[in-house]
């Protein structure tokens, strides 16, 4: 085995670049390559806010692993991120040893991962439910991974899960807490509406706002600025179906929102060439699953969270949608809502070594 730590070598950067198409078939491959060549060569709205180390392992001369450290100002946790590696723990654990050291020799005692950089782009490894396409924004990897981590010292943190819900029939299916919860809230005032792209600019200022102050305490959470927030989200305005996005205001303040996406599949991160276009156009107007990505409320507003949840749950009865509520820390209220429709639940988790 042979470790390289790399800085701007171009072969470094093509090999660590070229690896996941290696390990994973065109269904299965998630790799967002040019966000992350700009991570690499410092061209990401992102790097000002930590340093990045990258490494390439490789195994009889050829590509057989990578990583990268992250080591943010004031934090004493490593980072690793952007895991790819053949099935073969003696390539995985030369690898995180040598991670292990950087960090050790940086002020580091304790690795966190996976985290690919930062909260704002991917992190956890998912270990169940393999035999599953992967949705828009899931944290994909290898079967083997977790074997990997385990075996080079690596112990569970956080654990994680996604529910998988089954197309709601349009009558004689309702959740009455919820139902009863939209009637109240209804009744006091708030309004649950979503924005158009005229209105999108100044709903996405209100949602970072929000996200700032309720997602602080989230495990690797940073904070960032609301243009390089907004800069990272331009995207979405293109490929939402805002019908499935809600803003809810009382006495015209944002205090809550759901954001909800298309299941595109892996098709967003390839090149987005004519065909992509046409799909993602035709997925946005009649869409058959949805990735509900992302939802929070102000705490001086308990239980808003239920009847934003049954204006969805109305939209998802009107298109016949089936729909995964993604990435939920495990043991949270949210994990419960709507039992009665889940068919199955993907796991994910966040491991550390000290």
């Amino acid at each position: 085995m042979e470790i390289i730590w790399f800085d701007d070598e171009e072969k470094y950067i093509r090999d660590f670049l070229t690896l996941p198409k290696k390990l994973y078939g065109k269904r299965d491959l998630m790799q967002n390559k040019s966000e992350e060549h700009k991570l690499l060569t410092g061209k990401h709205v992102l790097n000002k806010y930590f340093k990045l180390y990258k490494m390439c392992a490789y195994k009889n001369g050829e590509i057989a692993g990578r990583l990268a450290l992250t080591k943010y100002p004031d934090d004493s946790i490593a980072y690793i991120g952007f895991f790819e590696c053949i099935d073969d723990i003696k390539c995985a654990s030369e690898m995180f040893a040598a991670a292990d050291k950087l960090a050790k020799d940086n002020g580091m005692p304790k690795m966190v991962g996976p985290v690919d950089a930062s909260f704002w782009i991917k992190y956890r490894l998912k270990v169940n439910l393999f035999e599953r396409p992967p949705y828009t924004s899931e944290p994909y990897n290898k079967d083997y991974y977790l074997k990997l981590f385990i075996e080079s010292g690596f112990a569970i943190e956080e654990s994680y899960v996604s529910n998988i819900y089954r197309k709601l029939p349009k009558k004689g299916f309702e959740v009455t807490k919820f139902k009863e919860r939209y009637k109240e809230f209804s009744e006091k005032g708030y309004e649950i509406i979503s924005p158009n792209k005229k209105t999108w600019d100044k709903a996405i200022g209100e949602v970072y706002k929000l996200i700032m102050k309720l997602y602080s305490n989230f495990p690797i959470f940073k904070h960032l600025s609301e243009d390089d927030f907004k800069e990272i989200y331009s995207s979405y305005k293109m490929i939402l179906d805002m019908s499935m996005v809600k803003i809810a205001y009382y006495e015209g303040e944002a205090v809550g929102f759901f954001i909800s996406m298309p299941n595109y599949g892996n098709r967003l991160y390839g090149k987005i060439n004519l065909p992509t276009l046409l799909y993602i156009l035709a997925k946005r107007r009649k869409c058959s699953d949805y990735v509900l990505l992302y939802m929070g409320v102000d705490n001086k507003h308990k239980g808003l969270g239920k009847a934003m949840t049954q204006v969805i749950m109305d939209n998802l009865q009107i298109k016949q949608a089936s729909s995964i509520g993604a990435l939920i820390k495990k043991g949270k209220i949210v994990e419960q809502y709507v039992e009665e429709a889940r068919e199955d639940q993907y796991e994910y988790v966040l491991l550390s070594k000290v």
